[in-house]
């Protein structure tokens, strides 16, 4: 495996080691001996999700609050999918920016989303199924839902009429999460990361 940092500092593409033969392919998916060695970050897993979305649906923009927050490691498990990350970590050298990455079924990279992120993606697909590790339990009372489209934010998602949710549709713009102090500190994600058992310091 490996781990290729992306733009915005703690967020990682993970790419693994596909061995194939005559029976197929074998890959490890999620280590996180690896993971932690790699990226200096533990992934310690308390729920998993599973979402199936119809071509152009986007999921998200949520942030959890921080402390917890929630960390997640995400793969798409069939048809392919744009992933987004948004720091929303105030102080953060790319505070407000937002990286894309693609994951599909054939190529079985996978992104890790660190604590203080948005995070959504858009399905490319018809059938889109994508999978999440994440490191805290849902809690809908420290759960916020950004709006996508807020075009302060000024994500292109790569289809022609993209589908949110309703809720995401009528979610807060990222001025709105300033106004009301919704955001994490750069240095209480940092400092949450290294709380964390076996993260190194």
């Amino acid at each position: 495996m490996k781990a290729r940092p992306l733009t915005l500092p703690g967020a990682f593409e993970v790419i693994p080691d596909r061995h194939r033969d005559k029976r197929g392919v074998f890959l490890e998916w999620f280590r996180a001996d690896w993971l932690r060695e790699a990226t200096g970050h533990t992934l310690n897993v308390a729920q998993v999700n599973l979402s199936v979305s119809t071509l152009g649906a986007i999921r998200g923009l949520h942030l959890t609050r921080t402390p917890p927050g929630q960390a997640k490691y995400v793969s798409c498990m069939s048809g392919a999918i744009v992933d987004v990350l948004v720091d929303l970590r105030l102080g953060s050298p790319t505070f407000g920016q937002h990286e894309s990455v693609r994951l599909d079924a054939t190529e079985q990279h996978s992104v890790y989303v660190p604590e203080g992120f948005g995070h959504g993606f858009c399905a490319l697909t018809e059938g889109a199924t994508v999978s999440y590790l994440c490191s805290t339990s849902y809690a809908p009372e420290i759960e916020y839902v950004l709006n996508p489209l807020d075009p302060e934010l000024g994500i292109t998602w790569p289809v022609a009429d993209p589908i949110p949710s309703d809720i995401a549709a009528q979610g807060r713009g990222l001025r709105e999460c300033l106004d009301e102090q919704l955001l994490p500190t750069y240095d209480e994600c940092r400092a949450l990361a290294q709380a964390h058992p076996g993260r190194p310091t």
